[in-house]
Parts: C-alpha cells; sequence; structure tokens
C-alpha cells in the first residue's frame, strides 16, 4: 500500500498551521496592476519598491568577474571568507570607531538570512519578540516561522516611528526574549535616538535578554552622523547588508556581528540551512570597501538626500502629511489624503501611474491609512511623479 494510502486529498494539500498566519504583501496587488499598465503600454513611476535604483558600483563587479573567471565559486567556510569577516571588522573602526574581533562577523545569505539565523538561536517555541509596529513585515513572520510570537510596539510618530525604553518595560512580560528594531527604519527612514536606544540596551541586559538591532540602511542617513548599536551593553546582534548602501540587492550577502560565545552555536546553524553565502558575491564585496568604492557609495548617498528633500515638499503639495521626517534610508511614510492608504494607492496608480506601497503592509497600528514612497529613482522620474500627484490630488483625467 502506498505510504499515503488512507489520507484524504485535503489532508496531503494541508502545509503547516504556520503558513496560514503569514500575510501576503499588499504591494503585490500595486505591482501586479503596474505591470499590466505597462504591458499596454502606459508609463508607470515605481516608488513602491524599496531597491536602489543604483547598480552594484564597478569596482565590485570587475572583483566579480576576476572571481568568476579565476574559478573562486566553490563553498566557502559557512561564517564567510576571512578576507571579507576582516574587511567588515575594519569597517566598523574606520567608519565608527568601534573595535570588533573579526571572529563576531558572520557573513550571511543577505540581511534576512541574518536575520533567521539570529531567530533561530534566540527564538524557542512560545518566546515573544518585541517588534515596532508599523515594522518592516519580515520582522513578525519571521518570528512566527520559528513557532516564537511577534509581540508589536505601537510606535508613533511623537516617538519619532522608533520605541522607547517607556514601551519597552510596558510590553516586556514572562516570555519576552528581546527587542528586534530597525535604525534607520522601513518603512518610516526614521533613526532612533542613539540616548534612547543605549538605555533600552541597559535594561534589556538586566533581564538577560537579546537586543536585535537591523542597520541594513546604516549607510543611508541625512543630516547626523550615523552610529553602530555594537558598543551598547549587553547582548546585542547587529544586523546589516550590502544591499541598500552598497547597492547589490541581487547578490544575497549581509552580515551578523554576534557576542562571542554565540559565534560558534550560529555557525551550526549556518552549515545546516545555507551552508555559505554566495561564493562570487563573497569575492566581489571585498571591492565595497576601497576608498574609491566608499567615495562612489557617499556620493550616492548625497543623491539620496536631494531626492528626499526634493520629495517631501511635494508630497505635502499634493496633500500627503508626514508626521516624523525621514533622516534615514529612501522612504517616505506618510499619511493619505482619504485615510485609506490601499485605495489612495490603487487609484494613484490607475489614474497617474505612480506605484506607491499601502501602509497595510507594514503593521496594523494605524497603518491602514498610510502610504510608502521610495525615493529610488532619478529627479527626473521624481519630478515627473510630483506633476502626477498634484494632479491627481485635483482630480484631473487619467494619464496616457
Amino acid at each position: 500500500m502506498p505510504p499515503t494510502a488512507g489520507r484524504s486529498e485535503g489532508q496531503l494539500r494541508r502545509a503547516a498551521r504556520r503558513v496560514a498566519e503569514i500575510q501576503p504583501f499588499v504591494v503585490m496587488d500595486v505591482l501586479a496592476r503596474a505591470q499590466a499598465l505597462e504591458a499596454a503600454g502606459r508609463r508607470v513611476i515605481h516608488m513602491e519598491i524599496g531597491e536602489p535604483d543604483f547598480t552594484a558600483p564597478e569596482a565590485v563587479v570587475e572583483a566579480a568577474v576576476r572571481a568568476i573567471r579565476e574559478g573562486r565559486s566553490a563553498y566557502t567556510p559557512a561564517l564567510g571568507l576571512g578576507h571579507l569577516r576582516e574587511a567588515i571588522a575594519g569597517h566598523y573602526a574606520a567608519a565608527y570607531g568601534v573595535a570588533l574581533e573579526p571572529a563576531r562577523v558572520a557573513v550571511t545569505v543577505g540581511a534576512s538570512g541574518a536575520l533567521l539565523l539570529s531567530l533561530a538561536l534566540f527564538i524557542d517555541q512560545g518566546d515573544e519578540l518585541l517588534v515596532p509596529d508599523p515594522g518592516y513585515p519580515g520582522y513578525r513572520h519571521m518570528v512566527r516561522a520559528f513557532e516564537g510570537r511577534a509581540r508589536a510596539l505601537e510606535v508613533s510618530p511623537q516617538t519619532n516611528w522608533q520605541p522607547t525604553l517607556e514601551m519597552v518595560r510596558e510590553a516586556w512580560g514572562p516570555r519576552t526574549r528581546g527587542l528586534l528594531l530597525g535604525t534607520p527604519a522601513n518603512p518610516t527612514g526614521t533613526v532612533i535616538e542613539p540616548g534612547e536606544l543605549a538605555r533600552i540596551a541597559a535594561f534589556i541586559a538586566a533581564q538577560g535578554s537579546v537586543l536585535l538591532v537591523d542597520e541594513i540602511y546604516q549607510g543611508l542617513v541625512y543630516g547626523q552622523a550615523p552610529v553602530t548599536a555594537l558598543d551598547l551593553p549587553g547582548e546585542v546582534v547587529v544586523i546589516n547588508s550590502f544591499s541598500k548602501y552598497v547597492c547589490m540587492t541581487g547578490w544575497r550577502l549581509g552580515w551578523a556581528v554576534l557576542p562571542r560565545d554565540r559565534v560558534r552555536e550560529l555557525e551550526k546553524l549556518a552549515q545546516h540551512l545555507f551552508i555559505c553565502a554566495p561564493a562570487v558575491a563573497q569575492h566581489a564585496a571585498l571591492a565595497a570597501f576601497e576608498p574609491e568604492t566608499i567615495s562612489v557609495l557617499e556620493s550616492r548617498r548625497t543623491e539620496f538626500a536631494r531626492r528626499r528633500d526634493f520629495l517631501l515638499p511635494a508630497l505635502a503639495r499634493a496633500g500627503l502629511t508626514v508626521p516624523a521626517q525621514p533622516t534615514g534610508a529612501f522612504y517616505v511614510y506618510a499619511g493619505s489624503p482619504s485615510g485609506d492608504g490601499r485605495r489612495y494607492a490603487l487609484e494613484l496608480l490607475e489614474q497617474e501611474g505612480v506605484a506607491a506601497t499601502p501602509g497595510l503592509d507594514f503593521g496594523d497600528n494605524g497603518t491602514a491609512g498610510c502610504v510608502r514612497f521610495a525615493y529610488t529613482r532619478t529627479m527626473a522620474d521624481l519630478e515627473e511623479a510630483a506633476e502626477r500627484l498634484l494632479r491627481f490630488r485635483v482630480g484631473s483625467k487619467p494619464s496616457v
């Protein structure tokens, strides 16, 4: 008798219960419609996707080509190439004045890989992890994937869309394992105040718990010096990536910096779950820390700041509100004029060909009335988008 004999068809098709609790991205509805409009000949300005419009710097590309030609595409150690771990540690010393042992660096399959490994390391079934709402949706879904529970911290413009010590202390419970936050944050583009983060870290350290800080947008901070959480007290894990600042999204390369006594534990997980990060991408990323490359990336950061400074007043003229000013990443999180972010995004796309992300993707805390705009387009595109947004506000005929 076949192994499946006696089971109903419905039983065979049922996935794990956790899958039913993983919500799809609402933005995929926007993207699908945008692609349909483009296929019909409409010009769409894409401001929904959180991906730089710049590609990897030339030095990175050339390093990848050399690695391929020289056959350096075999598996690497699970924690990454030694030279790359050293280069990452050197970057923290040069950019932030933080001394870091290269042995504490784990090179991962993107920041997503770093998050998954870190959650696998710390979360047991039924454990809680505090996460900001609104916030990056992957946080809560990844926690659920490891049978944990993401407990929302309802952040607000009054706290710069970032958690405070008071929020953390009030939400803390017997099963709370720690806090996961992003700074600069997605979708809000805000940066947590360093003193507040230090106070939160001290509280979490006193509980014997973990602080996970997603610094994937750390290189994209405007009007203030970027900082890292690495020198904070207690058990702190910092996550970063080559995707945003270095513009290597599809290369799938990130890293985590862990307390020294957690490295071996994470290494065991990495060996089984990922084997290693992409080898060619690792060899290429060594070029990201060269002075010439940093110069290119800093010029791009300046351009992102220029785009932000253009987009903020343009959104205000179009009737959108930005209650907390973004000082990092490449997003503006705004309140829609209608109070219905999903409807606003879909009608804006339909009528004017501008694609934005409905706020519903980022949680439950007032997100239904919001939309996120990514300024990952050229200035010419942003200027055209501003005209379309203004036209949409006054209710002109659909753009063709």
